[in-house]
This record gives structure tokens, sequence and C-alpha cells, in this order.
């Protein structure tokens, strides 16, 4: 079996692995590169495992006139800017000890030891500069099936890394099979290790919660991570019952499904803007304003959201025509201002007939026209 694809055949690519070969060293494509590929899906970034070690693969990339970044030397990665592409280039590993998220490792020179240490089957995959896909461990069929499965012992995958429960549930959403469920071996796993989760940092789990979020329908990776604890220890206070809803609504923005199930969100450490958005979200679903007002005020993105999320949490389908009032607020544009207003009005008295003015705008449905509003 081969993979294939454009990123493939890029012409940085292909000169760096054959110069890594070249010198008697392997190059093999590893990780979501060689899983997206198999199930056709979008390749966006570049994993390259090698027996070279780190300052060998540095000076055959620099040899090629490629830039070299030392991301993560320590652990024997190097990313290599070859033709404006990055290409993460990492060392064989073999993991020599672990404490729940740093490891120790040992460089290796054989594939099957590298493939070992990988999270799940899926991800353990390898293919050559050619595209043959290389499969240590067998994990073909899983990927086949769609089934995420832990590589080895689940439990001791898990305490390798606790962030690797939360990735269990994300590879699910976007990957496994919901007619097959999750697998039942893992799900335990993560259960029986929930309490792990409160040694990674907020970031870390923040960041996992955004990418399982923005998959298409995460309903039932969350729904199974409620019914385990995982989701209790994740995001405290959360409640998945509204986010299916939600989904076949058709609410797909991280944001708002995040704001659908609650919790101490302000704990996850996100961006300003992005919590910002979350709260409003949330603060707008029991304000009750019009989609088109909230398409004037907030825009169409945060306007459908609120809608949508509304609907779910109250269980009820969101408004006939609620996308088109989204679109006609969006667009409107209030026809008085501040300078229209004065001199007659000052300070606080123009701020306040100002806000009253758009008021009865807002509730005409925009149609009121300046000479309405001031006549």
């Amino acid at each position: 079996m081969k993979v294939d694809g454009a990123w493939l055949h890029h012409v940085g690519t292909q000169t760096l692995c054959r110069a890594l070969e070249a010198k008697g060293y392997q190059a093999l494509f590893v990780g979501g590169c060689v899983r997206n590929a198999l199930l056709g899906a979008p390749v966006n970034d570049i994993d390259i495992a090698t027996d070279a070690l780190p300052e060998t693969a540095t000076n055959i990339a620099e040899s090629q006139g490629f830039n070299v970044i030392p991301t993560g030397i320590d652990h024997g990665t190097v990313t290599v800017i070859a033709k404006g592409l990055p290409h993460e280039v990492t060392t064989f590993r073999q993991d020599i000890e672990t404490n729940g998220r740093h490891a120790t490792v040992r460089f290796s020179t054989d594939v099957a030891m590298d493939a070992a240490r990988r999270d799940f089957t899926m991800n353990a995959l390898y293919a050559r500069i050619d595209g043959t896909v290389v499969d240590p461990l067998g994990g073909l069929p899983d990927l086949q099936a769609r089934r995420v499965r832990f590589v080895g012992d689940a439990t001791l995958r898990i305490t390798e890394d606790y962030l690797r429960i939360l990735r269990f549930f994300r590879f699910f959403a976007w990957y496994g099979d919901p007619a097959l469920g999750l697998d039942a071996e893992g799900l335990a796993a993560c259960a029986a290790n929930s309490a792990g989760i409160e040694t990674l940092s907020r970031e870390r789990v923040g960041a996992e919660l955004c990418k399982l979020l923005s998959a298409p329908d995460p309903s039932l990776a969350v729904a199974s991570m409620a019914q385990s604890g995982v989701l209790a220890a994740a995001l405290p206070g959360a409640d998945a019952r509204a986010l299916p809803i939600a989904v076949h609504f058709g609410l797909g923005s991280w944001q708002g499904r995040l704001a659908v199930l609650g919790g101490a969100v302000e704990t996850l450490r996100l961006s300003r803007s992005d919590l910002a958005q979350i709260t409003l979200i949330r603060n707008e679903v029991g304000n009750m304003r019009s989609p088109a007002e909230l398409g004037y005020r907030f825009g169409a993105d945060v306007a459908a959201a609120v809608t949508l999320s509304r609907a779910a949490m109250f269980e009820t389908p969101p408004p006939e025509g609620w996308q088109a009032q989204v679109q006609l607020g969006a667009q409107a544009r209030l026809p008085v201002s501040a300078a229209d207003l004065m001199p007659e009005f000052q300070g606080a008295a123009l701020g306040a007939q100002l806000h009253m003015l758009e008021d009865r705008w807002i509730a005409s449905g925009f149609t009121l026209s300046k000479t309405d509003l001031l006549g």
C-alpha cells in the first residue's frame, strides 16, 4: 500500500529525504501525514522520522541550503524549512523514563522501538520516500476500521502523558467510527486515570478541547467523556446534554460549542478574544435579543452562535428564517450619528438620546430612516 499527494512530491520534501538516504540514513514519513493521506484527509504537517542523530540531520539539511531550527533538539527534533515548507525531523526514540508529561528518551536506530512509544496505532504508521507504507505494529487495520486504539497497554500509554486521555477522545471525534463506538480498553483506562488530568497545564487542556470541539460532530466523544468522568476533570461544571442538539441545529464553531458545554471555561487559559466571545455567547443566550439585533450588535458569526446555542439549551428549534434575520442585522447601519443630534444634545443627554433612537430603529426592523428618527 502507498500514500500519495502533493505534499509527498514537494521538491523540498523529496530533496531532504533523498539527502538523508544518500548518507545511509532512513527517512520515513510518520504520523499525521501518513494517517491523513490514507484517509483521504488534508495533510497539514510533515513529520519525518530518521535514524540520523539531530546534529547529523542538521548538517545534511544545511548542506542542501535548508534552514534548520532546533525546535526540540533535546528530544531529537529539528524543524527543517525546505523550499519554504517546514518539516519536523525527529530521530527514532525509545522512552527510558516518563513522569506523566516529560519523558527521558534514548535515540534509537529501530523504527519498531520508535513506533512503540507513540500514542495510537493509527499514528504509528510510516511511509518511505516513494509512499510505500511501513507498519511496524500492525496499526493499518485499525486505521482502515477507524478504530482509535492505544499502542500496547493503554494505562501505560496514559501514565506516560495524561494529555493522551483527551487526545483519545479528540482522535475519536475526528477519525473514529461512531458505529463502532470508543475502544473499550482505552475508555476504561481513561476513566480510571482521569484524575491525572489535574496534573496538566490548563493551556494544554484548553488546546485539546478546542481541537476536539472543532470536529464535524464531537457529540459522541464528549458524551463518553462525561460518562467516564473525564469531562468533569477537564472542565469542571460542564454539561454535555445540549451539545448534540446544538450540533444538529448546525452550531459549528468550537467557541459556540464550548459556550454550550459551560463549566469553568475561564480556567482554560484561552486567548482574550476567544474567552470574550465565549462569555458573550453565554451571556446573550438568556438575553433574548432577536437574531436580527444580535447580528447588528455583534456580527453574523456571534449572532448565529447565540441563536443556535439558545435553541439547543432551551431544546426548541431556532426561529424560522433566523439566518436571513442575522444577515439583515449584520448589514444594517444606524442612519443617525451623534453629530446629527448636536448641539441640541450634549454629554450624557446626547448618549441617552442616541441610544433611544437606536432602540426605536431596531424595533422597527431597521426600517426607520434618518428623517423618521429626527422628525
